[in-house]
């Protein structure tokens, strides 16, 4: 990597981003110029209830708020002569008239394996299915996550599995990948084409899919309870006889299924042979429900 610090743009609409880079650029001696960032409302697509990122920032940090990134955003970008510009939790095309500004060009930080998970919401490919969490750092390009690939690591999903904990395996695997791809840039490395052929997408949620259905298996209802649940709990359930109710989060718990041959001098039996869906057990934040497959214990907030 370059020998002297590198002067940074950073270009963020919600804290964790800004957080992301600003402590990776402080581990390696780095300077953040200026951040770059939207009107408040940008920050509702991250989390509805997070503050204006301006107001988060510290004092001593140099922000600049607005909308117009050619008219307004590229000629302060230019003023400050920085040698790289990073993007992470930004929800708006960087155009060329910021792009060619940094002397080793801009990155872009995005949580999904690219070119699979392109979009809004890489959270998307854990809901469906995906087994592990993963990040990639991209050369930013004309269209959203479509630049060429400097870094990339992944890793299982964590076993306590929960949207807090997916939110904090981004965060180390970014800053991992951050640490690969920066040199990169720096030496004038031009990365790894997308194949457009392997490329999905990973449009928001709808809101039927933030309901669970509480008769799926249990490892399906806790993998999507936790990507929904990535900033802020959005899962909901409708729980028999009570009604619709936010998620916070799932626990395991030990299965009680009915043993065919019960020994009646087993004091640990406690079997249960309950449909998919019901309630096996109240609990004072939340309850214990029958999926699929074993119970599951739901800690829940209000509708």
């Amino acid at each position: 990597m370059n020998d002297r610090p590198l002067r940074i743009v950073s270009l963020n609409a919600f804290l964790p981003g800004y957080r992301l880079v600003a402590d990776w650029a402080a581990r390696h001696g780095h300077e953040i110029v200026l951040v770059v960032t939207l009107p408040p409302s940008a920050a509702h697509r991250y989390d509805g209830s997070a503050n204006p990122l301006v107001v988060q920032l510290p004092e001593t940090q140099n922000v600049l708020v607005t909308g117009k990134l050619r008219a307004i955003a590229a000629p302060v970008i230019d003023s400050l002569h920085p040698d790289l510009v990073i993007s992470a939790a930004f929800p708006r095309l960087i155009p060329p008239e910021i792009l060619d500004v940094p002397k080793f060009g801009a990155i872009n930080c995005h949580p999904s394996p690219l070119p699979a998970g392109r979009g809004p919401n890489p959270a998307r490919l854990i809901y469906e299915g995906d087994d592990r969490v993963a990040a990639s750092v991209h050369r930013t390009a004309a269209g959203f996550d479509t630049g060429n690939i400097l870094a990339q690591c992944s890793r299982p999903l964590p076993e306590d599995l929960n949207g807090p904990a997916l939110l904090n395996a981004w965060r180390e695997l970014l800053s991992e990948c951050l640490d690969a791809a920066v040199p990169r840039a720096v030496a004038g490395e031009p990365g790894a084409w997308q194949n457009p052929a392997e490329a999905t997408e990973a449009p928001f949620f709808t809101p039927e899919e933030h309901l669970l259905d509480l008769t799926e298996p249990a490892d399906v209802i806790r993998r999507k309870t936790a990507a929904l649940n990535i900033t802020s709990p959005q899962a909901l359930a409708r729980i028999p006889g009570i009604g619709q109710r936010t998620v916070i989060a799932t626990y395991a718990v030990p299965s009680r299924r009915v043993d065919p041959r019960p020994d009646p001098q087993s004091a640990e039996q406690s079997p249960v042979d309950a449909d998919p869906g019901s309630i096996l057990e109240t609990h004072a934040d939340g309850w214990t429900v029958q999926t699929a497959d074993r119970p599951l214990r739901l800690h829940c907030g209000s509708a």
